[in-house]
């Protein structure tokens, strides 16, 4: 079963779900890059850690210490008696796990430099915090160096990365591939909507060895069959973060023509 959506499909933004697409599309989107720019390049996976924020497990809640309250009887002895305990308020506690988060670098082989890195994001890249100030800091490292970089925002939710917009067409788009050639202070960014074909991009390589397509729709759409999505997504619940009122009604009438 191919994937209902023209382009992107939200409820593959689920943060529970994604880092699970975001490991498929790596690896899927390596093996395409190496069969377009292969044998003067190779493209390798590499990690960093980043923090992720997993809820605990919901499980019963037993006190660590039992409060009772006692009478004091003649001859200055207590006697417990049945406590009346309080009806609490359950909360889930957040558990911060190391986890590794890959990107690719598309690497000269005759002499093993990093010539372009792919990225794509994740939550812990957009949202406030360390993991963000951190890739915000290698993000400018790679600004100051030859190094091309292509960015991939495939999520609606968080901050998205910082530059400056000349042309917005109207309205703040809700993904984006950004394409930062290391030889231009100036980037090109190709947004798109929901609703939308997800865009055709250049890979920028070496001066003259051309930039090949990358076709970044195919290949999500092939991870989406590939993995079986279908089986795991509940598209009778509303996708994590919820669109608009209408592009939700939009989506439900994709689903109606594709069930």
């Amino acid at each position: 079963m191919t994937s209902p959506f023209p382009g992107m499909d939200p409820w593959l933004e689920r943060p529970a779900f994604w880092p699970d697409v975001h490991d498929n599309l790596i690896v899927t989107l390596q093996r395409a890059l190496a069969s377009l720019v292969g044998p003067r390049y190779y493209v390798a996976i590499k990690q960093r850690m980043v923090f992720a924020v997993a809820p605990a497990e919901p499980a019963l809640i037993i006190p660590d210490v039992a409060v009772m309250e006692r009478e004091v009887l003649s001859g200055g002895y207590a006697s417990p008696k049945q406590a009346v305990l309080a009806e609490p308020i359950i909360v889930e506690v957040p558990v911060r796990e190391k986890i590794p988060e890959d990107y690719l670098e598309i690497i000269e082989a005759a002499t093993e430099h990093v010539v372009t890195i792919v990225e794509i994001l994740s939550l812990s890249n957009k949202l406030p915090g360390k993991d963000r100030r951190a890739y915000e800091r290698k993000r400018e490292r790679i600004f100051q160096t030859p190094v091309h970089l292509v960015e991939i925002d495939l999520l609606r939710d968080g901050e998205p990365l910082p530059y400056t917009l000349f042309q917005t067409n109207g309205h703040w788009k809700h993904y984006r591939i950004f394409v930062k050639r290391g030889d231009r202070r100036r980037a090109h960014l190709y947004p798109f909507d929901v609703r939308d074909s997800i865009p055709v991009f250049p890979l920028p390589l070496q001066p003259g060895d051309g930039e090949p397509p990358i076709r970044l729709g195919e290949l999500l759409k092939q991870v989406y069959e590939e993995c079986k999505y279908y089986r795991r997504i509940v598209y009778s619940r509303s996708p994590e973060p919820p669109l608009s009122d209408a592009d939700a009604q939009w989506a439900a009438g994709i689903l109606r023509a594709k069930r």
